[in-house]
């Protein structure tokens, strides 16, 4: 495809597909082979089109950089360390993010097709985008997955003042009939920072319940909101979640945790991040047919209720991402001005464009 900044306009949708070749152009543009460029790009993509604009193209600035300052490796080698029937382990070798947990899909399903269950512990990866697009490929493929990862600190220990614990995001995805997936994702924080910091850039606000400031008061100001704490979500619940995936996703894979990891914003340092697996073949519980059945008896059964006052709908978990790919891929990708700008900046930077 030959891209041109003409085909990138400011405040007009974009076709995805331009997108998408124009941000693994930057991949290759750095070393990444070919097909994991596009894999890296889809990613970016992907989430834009689910609605999910702070682990969209926002991003690419931050991966370029890191692979820039060979933080994170262009070429990525993945070796297994333990492999001992449902169980493995991966190391990452501070490859992209991405293509090792592509890979790690790849593994635990096949695990899962021969012992039911399939448990991969990923170290020494990087942040990789949305947990829900990895989740999704093994739903597809008639596995109930899990998947979460640990990242840089921005969240202190319930009642502390020094960030400790990152937004340590998870997801579960499973396989659904004439609906599609049920898709659970989501950070242990009250939001994911990347909201943070697209409101910074946007210099707009944020809910006060969000972060604290430096001191540990409550603050509208996304700025003070990143130099302070993110609040996990449900209080010290959240708190609680965001320790133990850190857990399963740091101590259990021999990867980094805690104030050790360094998230995609950082320019220059190894991430170190850690990321822990499940694959489920349904099959092995019941026929995935009659599985797919009683999803969608129960789909049907949750939205079968009366809708509350100021909601369209009932949605089931995922329904919503769904519905905005399919407008989003009919009617172009609209990005935000400064998000748009910056892939261009990035783009130039890079000589694709």
């Amino acid at each position: 495809m030959n891209l041109s900044e003409k085909d990138f306009k400011l405040n007009q949708p974009v076709d995805p597909a331009s997108l998408q070749a124009l941000a693994a152009a930057v991949y290759r543009s750095i070393g990444v082979p070919e097909q994991e460029a596009w894999l890296a790009a889809d990613t970016l993509v992907q989430a834009d089109l689910w609605g999910h604009q702070s682990h969209g193209l926002l991003r690419l600035g931050w991966y370029y950089a890191r692979l820039e300052s060979g933080a994170m490796k262009a070429h990525t080698l993945t070796t297994l360390e333990v492999d001992a029937g449902a169980v493995a382990v991966m190391d990452g070798h501070d490859g992209v993010g991405q293509v090792i947990t592509r890979r790690a899909v790849d593994e635990a399903i096949s695990r899962a097709g021969k012992h039911g269950v399939g448990i991969v512990s990923i170290r020494n990866s990087n942040h990789f985008g949305t947990c829900m697009y990895y989740t999704r490929l093994a739903a597809e493929q008639g596995c109930i997955m899990m998947l979460m990862s640990n990242a840089g600190p921005n969240m202190a220990p319930w009642g502390g003042l020094k960030k400790k614990i990152g937004t340590n995001p998870w997801s579960i995805a499973v396989p659904g009939g004439a609906y599609g997936p049920v898709v659970m994702d989501m950070a242990n924080s009250g939001v994911a920072r990347g909201k943070i910091y697209l409101a910074n850039k946007r210099r707009e606000s944020i809910p006060d319940h969000w972060a604290v400031d430096a001191r540990g008061r409550p603050t509208t100001d996304p700025k003070a909101a990143l130099e302070g704490f993110i609040l996990p979500m449900a209080g010290h619940k959240g708190y609680v979640m965001g320790v133990m995936v850190d857990i399963l996703s740091g101590v259990l894979s021999g990867s980094q945790f805690l104030d050790t990891v360094h998230g995609p914003y950082d320019p220059i340092h190894r991430s170190g991040a850690g990321h822990f697996m499940v694959a489920m073949n349904v099959a092995a519980f019941q026929p995935l047919s009659e599985f797919e059945q009683r999803i969608d008896a129960y789909i049907r059964s949750l939205k079968d209720v009366p809708v509350a006052e100021g909601h369209e709908q009932v949605y089931y978990p995922g329904e919503m991402e769904k519905l905005a790919d399919l407008k989003n891929r009919q009617q172009g990708l609209l990005l935000p001005e400064d998000t748009l700008s910056d892939v261009l900046r990035v783009a130039r930077h890079a000589g694709v464009l």
